[in-house]
């Protein structure tokens, strides 16, 4: 039996437009449970899964803030707002799961892993804050919030000011043994979600920073460390593209790793969206990965199969 690796995208938690209620999460999740379960009930892979938690935190974040300025509760750091995150969102999933699974008479054990994610506190990205996080500010008060706090704050594409922290490059997690244990004895397991939780090391302790890792990276790293097979990333839309939203653009199908890495160099991914996907996908594949896989999350089961979706092999 092949392991594979499920790296969710926002899509299967909030859909566009959505007000983010947990009825409207947990109908996404339900739904995305159903296609998790018709992979595994294949009978042909041991399925870990990994997921987002962008819009959770930002809003968990304004929750915390809003608690602070009304009745003085102390707000907590981004790090333990990742760690609360990724229980609510591996609950939802874990549930759903097991649910599904029941529905169609089966019972299997499922483990969501609140995930510790190793990165390196000389990474170039600490000196270099670009991910924005949080609410949206007036210049004014983001100037004052970031003399008081020490944030660093950008001005976010006309729709005001934010935090910005960085985005550093995950080099493992914590709790591998856990999860490749727990695999090994049959469970289906929920890990590194959200990126997980970005933690240093320093004197034999661990330390968790305010930073958002990306969860596409974070996924192909749990893939490696759990010796998957195939690494399938589920987004909005159904694979990568050339020339992305232009008159001339061009949908990859099966395409080789070093395809892939010249387009990516050339530019063609932007790096808030697809330019993570796809350099996860170019990692696994280099590292002795079988297949990575890009495509829509309602196209997973096709995609898997190699019917659809972008399908990067080694040449």
């Amino acid at each position: 039996m092949k392991r594979l690796v499920i790296a969710l995208g926002g899509n299967a938690i909030l859909q566009r437009g959505q007000k983010g209620t947990y009825e409207e999460q947990m109908a996404n999740v339900t739904k995305t449970a159903r296609q998790i379960v018709d992979i595994i009930l294949s009978g042909d892979y041991e399925v870990v899964v990994t997921h987002g938690n962008g819009p959770q935190v930002g809003a968990l974040l304004l929750q915390m803030e809003a608690g602070q300025q009304v009745h003085g509760i102390p707000a907590q750091p981004m790090d333990v707002a990742g760690a609360m995150t990724q229980g609510q969102i591996g609950y939802m999933i874990g549930q759903a799961i097991i649910n599904e699974l029941r529905k169609r008479g089966i019972e299997k054990p499922v483990a969501t892993i609140v995930t510790q994610t190793i990165v390196d506190a000389k990474d170039p990205a600490f000196q270099n804050p670009s991910k924005p996080v949080g609410p949206f500010y007036d210049e004014e008060t983001a100037r004052k919030l970031a003399k008081e706090k020490g944030w660093t704050i950008i001005e976010d594409s006309g729709r005001g000011w934010r935090r910005v922290v960085p985005s550093p490059d995950p080099k493992g997690h914590v709790e591998t043994p856990v999860i490749v244990n727990l695999v090994r004895n049959g469970f289906i397991v929920i890990a590194s979600g959200g990126g997980g939780v970005p933690v240093v090391e320093g004197n034999g302790q661990l330390r968790g920073v305010e930073a958002v890792i990306d969860k596409d990276l974070a996924g192909e790293k749990l893939a490696e460390e759990v010796n998957a097979d195939v690494l399938m990333i589920l987004t909005d839309v159904n694979g990568a593209a050339l020339n992305y939203g232009k008159p001339d653009e061009r949908w990859l199908g099966r395409v080789t790793v070093d395809e892939l890495r010249r387009y990516h160099k050339e530019g063609h991914f932007k790096k808030g969206s697809m330019g993570p996907k796809v350099l996860a996908a170019i990692r696994f594949v280099e590292w002795g990965g079988e297949r990575a896989v890009i495509a829509s999350l309602d196209r997973a089961v096709e995609a898997l199969e190699g019917k659809t979706g972008t399908q990067v092999v080694k040449g």
